[in-house]
């Protein structure tokens, strides 16, 4: 944990202009702390590999470790965490990212540990297609208890967020402001429902004029602590692309949702499968398989005597019941339904108890 004196000068050394995250740990790194830097001579830093005079021009304004000073007394005052990139709790994912945030500030009930987390963004102007879909996506992964990330912005980011708060799971907002304002205003209705069970991070410290280009800044942490992100809706240009390229370069899964050629809030997640930027993701079962995820290290869930079945999930037990250990190839023809919309099905009934995956993508009925 770092000292007061120490996060005094790691809030200035964010906060200086032209140097970036990157080249902060990596004088961290070499002169073992931020008040180092501060106090070293500007020939000693100028022989280091990378290190020009634009970067450390501003080292000697003593106006950032003033604005530091004020940081310090309202993160004291207003019950904030402050996480270092290499404290054990900074997010372990994130850290593998070069230019992470040398600091977060930090405030709720966070816990990353052991956590399967995952990103979704998306348009501001989600319609309801997007919502019906985010909805369910989140409702079967419930079973996984993930921490659901994203931006506590209009559209995907609050449905995403909403129907987090609603399963009981973590949610975390990334923001792209300090954490003495909330952007847009009409959320902070939710913001004790997020601080409950998650809460809000961000790389900005209070005060800050703000800037709608923050929100690119600030999509690098969306992508970088999550496992994957998930473009719900997107027009052919947007925010969310930003993330997914981030994640992208972080080698991170990108997934998204398939729309209508014709659908203008299709056209950048189509293009994203298209160019081969993401996967296609139709239900929880695809990210479930492509992630990994085993369901089978949750906690068992007593088979229930009597289970409700939707028309397609009934079709669908009668024919295991009928033939037995099945593929899912085979389950497409006998059932005539396709694989993707097998897929979903198939889990869902895994999390009713009553249905077994088997090696091979085989599937049984459990008696």
């Amino acid at each position: 944990m770092l000292s007061e004196n120490e996060l005094l000068y790691r809030i200035a050394l964010q906060n200086l202009p032209h140097l970036g995250d990157a080249t902060a740990k990596k004088l961290i790194d070499r002169l073992g702390s931020a008040e180092a830097i501060f106090k070293e001579k500007k020939a000693k830093l100028l022989s280091i590999d990378g290190i020009g005079l634009h970067k450390i021009k501003h080292l000697n304004d003593a106006s950032y470790l003033d604005e530091a000073e004020k940081e310090l007394h309202f993160i004291k005052s207003n019950q904030i965490e402050v996480w270092s990139y290499q404290d054990k709790n900074y997010p372990s994912l994130l850290k593998h990212c070069i230019d992470g945030p040398i600091l977060l500030f930090t405030r709720g009930n966070i816990d990353l540990q052991n956590k399967k987390i995952i990103s979704v963004v998306g348009t501001r102007k989600i319609t309801s297609y997007g919502i019906q879909f985010c909805e369910k996506l989140i409702s079967d992964l419930a079973v996984l208890n993930p921490i659901i990330v994203s931006g506590f912005a209009y559209g995907a980011d609050i449905t995403a967020q909403k129907a987090a708060i609603d399963l009981n799971l973590q949610t975390i907002g990334c923001l792209a402001h300090g954490l003495d304002q909330i952007y847009p205003k009409v959320h902070s209705k939710y913001v004790p429902d997020v601080e409950k069970n998650g809460g809000f991070v961000t790389d900005f410290t209070s005060g800050g004029v703000f800037d709608r280009n923050n929100f690119l800044k600030r999509n690098r942490i969306i992508a970088g602590m999550s496992e994957a992100t998930i473009v719900i809706e997107s027009a052919e240009k947007g925010g969310s692309l930003v993330t997914a390229d981030i994640a992208n370069s972080y080698n991170r899964e990108v997934f998204a949702v398939p729309g209508r050629s014709t659908d203008r809030l299709s056209l950048g997640c189509n293009n994203l499968i298209k160019k081969h930027q993401a996967k296609l993701i139709t239900s929880a079962a695809d990210l479930i398989y492509h992630l990994g995820w085993d369901l089978d290290t949750q906690p068992a869930k007593q088979t229930q005597l009597f289970v409700d079945f939707t028309e397609d999930e009934q079709k669908l037990v009668d024919k295991l019941v009928e033939l037995g250990k099945c593929e899912l190839d085979e389950l497409s023809l006998q059932t005539k339904m396709p694989t993707y919309q097998l897929a979903g099905l198939l889990l869902n009934l895994e999390l009713k108890g009553v249905v077994r995956p088997l090696p091979g993508k085989q599937f049984e009925y459990i008696n």
